[in-house]
């Protein structure tokens, strides 16, 4: 006789405030700090999935309001199992608001609880059953590269990743004028030589001319990528300028559905895809678009979220780089875990992120 199937008994959802670590700035804003979208769900096999997803520091409470409002009762009685309906029933309840960062938010945090879910049922770990291809991946540090930071310190950070072991390092551009972010980018390849990876991020902040402008002096540096240039829906732009530099176009943190990822990919208009989880609608899509990149021959180096993109980025085979911005350590138990510049996945079933409960819970607002 089969087993009754595991139903969805319970959903809640609640909003954490993080501190930032340290302070961190671009050329367009301050990370002020990260709203963290918590979803629990109970089913009736006696588990317990906690999914999440972020913004840093505006619109947590819509997040919030959508999920409770709409998104979570129609959880109730649902069999865990069958992620896909599941997200497309949510998807398709939810269609005023679709495509956009609100609704994917929320999104996410349901289907990583349902994934935590699966994985836990299973007794595997997140990496081998979301494709298992490797468990370790390499690391870049962001941390060291902030806007405010001074070359001198820009410079440090890179030769301490470097002695670390790490393979990258990415720095923020955007100053003023043309001149001071190249200063900045040579001061930092003299000193660590041409075996460093050096990635750059200009978060939305150019035009697309003073976008070619800037890729044109950089390209004596030997860029790995020109992160985000331009803005995010500014395709056309984005052909223009990847088709005018032999730096790779990285693009993705800011783009909120699986056709907008088809779009850039078929027009050429990014060498890299930054897919955020969180951002895309959770690792359902997520995974969708890293096996879209595939098929065009992209590589896959997520935005933010060490913790869990360490995971994905190790399940499938264009997973390139993860990147090291710590920002959940004040309420983890455990760190990220780092073997000779790689970050290495979990190996325990579930999402591997070793929660405390108590830090959690003395963090909620709302």
């Amino acid at each position: 006789m089969n087993a009754l199937p595991p139903k969805i008994s319970r959903a809640a959802a609640y909003l954490v405030d993080l501190e930032v670590e340290t302070v961190r700035t671009d050329a367009v804003q301050s990370f002020v700090k990260q709203e963290t979208i918590f979803v629990e769900l109970e089913t009736t096999d006696g588990l317990t999935g906690l999914g999440y997803s972020y913004t840093i520091g505006t619109g947590g409470t819509a997040v919030l309001a959508l999920l409770r409002d709409n998104l979570l009762p129609r959880l109730a009685g649902a069999d865990a199992r069958n992620i896909e309906a599941t997200w497309h029933d949510l998807f398709a309840s939810t269609r005023a608001t679709t495509v956009g960062a609100i609704t994917s938010l929320a999104l996410a945090a349901v289907d990583t609880a349902l994934w935590d879910l699966r994985c836990l049922r299973a007794g595997e770990p997140l990496w081998r059953l979301a494709g298992g291809y490797r468990q370790q991946v390499p690391l870049y540090d962001t941390e060291g590269g902030w806007l405010h930071l001074t070359t001198d310190q820009l410079v440090a950070g890179a030769l301490a990743s470097q002695k670390a072991g790490w393979p990258g390092v990415k720095l923020k551009v955007g100053k003023p004028r043309v001149h001071e972010d190249l200063e900045r980018l040579r001061a930092v390849r003299e000193a660590v030589g041409p075996s460093l990876d050096i990635m750059v991020d200009a978060n939305q902040s150019m035009t697309y001319a003073e976008a070619r402008r800037r890729a044109a002096a950089f390209e004596a540096v030997d860029l790995a990528w020109f992160e985000e240039p331009l803005p995010a829906d500014d395709l056309t732009g984005h052909v223009r300028l990847a088709a005018s530099t032999s730096i790779p176009i990285a693009v993705g943190e800011s783009l909120y559905s699986v056709s907008q990822f088809r779009e850039y990919a078929a027009a050429g208009a990014a060498g890299i895809i930054q897919v955020d989880v969180a951002r895309v609608g959770g690792i359902t899509p997520w995974l969708k678009v890293a096996h879209l990149a595939e098929t065009f021959n992209l590589e896959v180096c997520p935005h933010f979220l060490m913790e869990l993109h360490v995971s994905l980025a190790a399940a499938v085979p264009n997973g390139r780089y993860v990147e090291h911005i710590p920002q959940l350590r004040a309420i983890t138990r455990s760190e990220l875990e780092v073997n000779h510049g790689h970050a290495v996945a979990p190996d325990v079933p579930g999402l591997g992120i070793d929660w405390n409960a108590d830090a959690i819970d003395d963090r909620r607002v709302g």
